[in-house]
């Protein structure tokens, strides 16, 4: 990420290329959340004619002239929008005081202060505050997690790319790179994508890529495969499906000669690499050579 992308993004000024750029640095979803929690702080009024009328009653009769480049003025104005991010970057990590996390191949279920569940899949992230819980039922999750939210107030799970609302029910969410999926097993799931609603009776899912979003159907009082150790997939470009293999068995993928965008439909094991990687190849007619915690899948006439 080039050094100036911040500066450029608070000011709006990113193309459409570097905004995609930003978006997928690590950096990208602390300064968002920053950037959220700062439009909540509150600033204090500020009179300018009452300003500009004390510093002239103090000015000295030898005025020294004072030429203001624009140029600065600018850099003024990005610091001022940095340490107001800073000052709510304070705010908004003070109040997040539980955090959980998993790692690849790892799987981890959590309790929550009201008796919900959640259960945590490969690579993901966990934040709430246990101090104001009784407050707001609010989660910050980065990766995936099924939710099984016992019934009581409004309960939020806040995203990079979306906001999911339920009162009671079981869910699971995903929110990966230009990945977004909600899925409603029981109940009603209130999904949130770019300040539009849409509302998911159990057995729908929502499914949203690279900016497009899809309704999908799903099982009634069902639960996603990844909790009987397995990752399905339907119609779905193939680089994510290679994505989640890497994420279940901490391996190194790699591809030659194949087209990773292609959809994919099918279903491979989170336990049995040899069967999962046989699962991906089979039906895409290409083959894998494995070595070690590197796997690389290859089209017939690649070398080897």
């Amino acid at each position: 990420m080039q050094e100036n992308y911040l500066a450029k993004w608070l000011n709006d000024e990113l193309t459409d290329a570097e905004l995609a750029e930003f978006k997928k640095s690590d950096a990208y979803e602390t300064y968002q959340k920053i950037k959220e929690s700062a439009l909540q702080l509150e600033t204090p009024e500020f009179d300018m004619d009452k300003a500009w009328e004390s510093i002239e009653q103090h000015k000295t009769k030898k005025e020294t002239k004072v030429h203001i480049l624009s140029p600065f003025n600018k850099f003024l104005r990005v610091a001022a929008i940095i340490a107001v991010l800073l000052a709510g970057s304070f705010f908004y990590l003070s109040t997040l005081n539980e955090s959980f996390s998993t790692d690849h191949a790892e799987n981890k279920t959590i309790t929550l202060p009201d008796a919900s569940e959640v259960i945590l899949n490969a690579e993901s992230k966990l934040a709430f505050s246990e101090k104001k819980w009784d407050e707001n039922r609010i989660v910050d999750l980065k990766g995936e997690a099924y939710f099984k939210v016992a019934k009581g107030k409004k309960f939020t799970v806040k995203t990079t790319q979306g906001l999911v609302t339920v009162l009671g029910t079981q869910f699971n969410v995903e929110t990966r790179d230009s990945y977004f999926e909600v899925t409603c097993f029981e109940g009603l799931v209130s999904v949130t994508i770019n300040g539009k609603e849409t509302k998911l009776p159990a057995g729908n899912s929502i499914l949203t890529i690279d900016g497009t979003s899809t309704m999908l159907k799903a099982i009634v009082n069902g639960a996603p495969s990844w909790l009987s150790k397995e990752s399905s997939f339907k119609s779905i470009p193939l680089h994510y499906v290679m994505d989640e293999l890497a994420r279940q068995y901490n391996i190194e993928v790699t591809t030659e000669g194949i087209d990773t965008a292609q959809l994919f439909t099918g279903t491979f094991s989170n336990n049995n690499l040899e069967l999962a990687l046989k699962s991906i190849s089979v039906p895409l007619q290409i083959k894998f050579n494995l070595d070690g915690n590197k796997v690389r899948f290859y089209a017939e006439k690649a070398s080897k």
